[in-house]
């Protein structure tokens, strides 16, 4: 029996997966579909995850909340959530430089962060797993963006944390494809893979070099902020023009509408990647106004000219940086939904040269099932398609210090297997200096202003001494999940400092996290007092309605007398009548009435 999952935590939508007699098996949600939209909305009456929150979103979109992922980890003024935040619904607020997601929730004003609303959609997909496995579940596989910074990545922990989920370890989303794909092929030589990684909110790429088992990342490359969602607001954004030239109405700032408008978008795309013409058709689209319209493959590929060939970018990069030519590559494996846009196909075939791209994996689910091949391996699954299984992943940032002047000094190299350690010395600026404070950066540039910080610590108490003369050894450690520990130790005296790079300014703290552990449990507490009532509803309602077919049907109730038949009726209808008005009535009010139902029944039923 598995022990942990994979999960495939998306943009758009996500996807759990399990490991089990040799083999990852997707498993299907509450409505048998393979992927789970990543959506949460907050209503009146409850909350609702997945499906069903996307379903509504159209009729609620100030409460419905998703692209989550593109907001974890970074801060209110980043230029890409004020890019994004133009085509949301839903407020985005500041507080402090924090990012904040405003919703009602049962007639009060509510604020997340998105590591809460994330760790909702890890709760979904644990709660999938647990009724599919019939067991509890607490340790998962979380994949992620390759160009993740080390503050998203500990975001992801913060999120599983509030979830209830142990997570052994967060991999990136090519590198989890690559290890499904090396699993379904049984690749024993050695082969250079390029995984192409388009999603909805992403463009991820690895080059890996896999052998007997082994994978190891060589180079990884990306864009955090460019996919199949900014792909679907080029396509609103022109029909929001062309309904403003038509019929001289705007409607950008009715969010219900964009909603509407929205759905219809992502579904033209889908259609696009397989027909050269898809139809818009939206009845009473703004204003009473209907609104049916037509695209085409050739337009939609003008309006996403600039994003389909960024899409390369990565691609370019992630070659130079292993100093790899394209015939170096043997494989070129897709991986996402936005890989099925047949110009993106067309871009990556021509850029090498017209080599066959490789689509023998499900480009939906192929990342979910590379984690829950990994989640195997860490939790010691002796099936013989995983013993050989070692993964050597990379360093996506150079890691460094702020060095005399404000340079940067890289300890760790961008593209450096890790795990790994490194050691440098460094010294004092001034006589008798007591005091060092250490900078830690992430990023590439030589300044370290223009890299991100990602937090400080000092070593104090340090002995009086020339300018020079202290040596001071500064060790940078990257644990297998990307998360990096720091320390200095004066050689002298040997005192010591350290830090664990968790204080970031965006990053929840110790209490919060608490705090949002028992929000969570609450709510899923309430969620299941919902049910329960929506339940109890339901079998009212059903119960009214078959009764009442029951008593109409003539051969069946030929010998009740037409006195008892029209008490029994008008019992139902008075019962109906009173759930139209009580919608919002609790568990037991429903059941009474049901018990109630049931006994005039019997009592009737008892007399002929």
């Amino acid at each position: 029996m598995a022990r942990a999952i994979g999960i495939d935590l998306g943009t758009a939508y996500s996807c759990v997966t399990v490991f089990q007699n040799g083999k990852a098996i997707v498993i299907p949600n509450e409505q048998g579909d393979r992927t789970t939209p990543s959506y949460i909305a907050f209503t009146d009456d409850g909350r609702l995850i997945g499906s069903a929150a996307k379903t509504q979103v159209a009729m609620n979109p100030n409460n419905t909340i998703f692209d989550v992922k593109r907001l974890i980890g970074r801060k209110f003024d980043d230029a890409t959530v004020q890019a994004d935040m133009k085509y949301w619904p839903f407020r985005v607020i500041n507080d402090v430089g924090k990012i904040k997601i405003l919703a009602e929730y049962k007639n009060e004003i509510k604020l997340f962060r998105p590591e809460e609303l994330l760790a909702m959609t890890l709760t979904k997909m644990k709660e999938i797993a647990e009724a599919y496995l019939g067991k509890k579940i607490s340790e998962a596989v979380v994949t992620v963006p390759v160009f993740y910074n080390l503050s998203q990545r500990q975001a992801i922990k913060d999120a599983g944390n509030i979830a209830g989920l142990s997570v052994l370890r967060i991999i990136g989303e090519p590198t989890a494809a690559a290890i499904a794909y090396n699993i379904d092929k049984n690749v024993s030589d050695e082969r250079n893979i390029l995984v192409f990684d388009l999603g909805s909110g992403n463009t991820d790429v690895s080059i890996l070099k896999t052998e007997q088992g082994i994978i190891e990342v060589k180079s990884v490359a990306g864009d955090t902020h460019l996919g199949g969602e900014d792909f679907d607001n080029r396509m609103v954004a022109h029909f929001v023009k062309e309904f403003k030239r038509i019929n001289n109405k705007d409607l950008s700032q009715n969010k219900r509408d964009l909603c509407r408008l929205r759905t219809a978008c992502e579904r033209a795309k889908r259609t696009l990647s397989s027909s050269s013409r898809a139809s818009i058709e939206i009845d009473t689209l703004h204003e009473g106004i209907d609104f049916y319209t037509a695209i085409t493959r050739a337009c939609f590929e003008e309006l996403c000219a600039d994003l389909f060939r960024s899409t390369l970018e990565p691609v370019e990069k992630a070659l130079r940086d292993v100093k790899m030519d394209k015939a170096s590559i043997h494989e070129i494996v897709l991986v996402g939904g936005s890989t099925h846009i047949p110009k993106i196909q067309k871009l990556l075939q021509d850029f090498f040269n017209g080599k066959e791209l490789n689509r023998s994996i499900n480009p939906d689910e192929a990342v979910a099932c590379g984690a829950a091949i990994y989640a195997g391996v860490l939790t010691g699954d002796k099936s013989e398609e995983v013993k050989d299984v070692f993964l050597l992943d990379a360093a996506p940032f150079s890691l460094g210090i702020e060095t005399t002047g404000g340079g940067m000094r890289a300890l760790i190299k961008r593209n450096t297997t890790t795990p790994t350690r490194q050691t440098q010395q460094i010294t004092t600026d001034w006589d008798n200096q007591s005091d060092i404070v250490i900078k830690v950066y992430e990023g590439d540039h030589t300044m370290a202003k223009d890299n991100h910080l990602l937090g400080s610590f000092t070593l104090s108490g340090m002995p009086s001494a020339p300018r020079g003369v202290a040596q001071t050894e500064v060790t940078f450690d990257i644990d297998p999940n990307g998360i990096l520990n720091v320390s200095a130790l004066d050689k002298s005296s040997g005192r010591e400092s350290k830090i664990t790079i968790t204080n970031d300014k965006t990053r929840l703290s110790k209490d919060e996290i608490e705090y949002m552990i028992t929000v969570a449990k609450k709510l899923k507490r309430e969620d299941k007092t919902q049910s329960e009532r929506i339940s109890a509803k339901n079998s009212l309602e059903s119960y009214c309605f078959n009764l009442k077919e029951i008593i109409n049907d003539k051969k069946l109730t030929s010998e009740i007398d037409i006195h008892n038949k029209k008490k029994m009726i008008g019992t139902i209808e008075e019962t109906i009548e009173w759930l139209e008005i009580n919608q919002r009535a609790v568990k037991a009010e429903f059941e009474q009435k049901l018990i109630q139902l049931e006994e005039l029944c019997s009592q009737i039923m008892r007399k002929l």
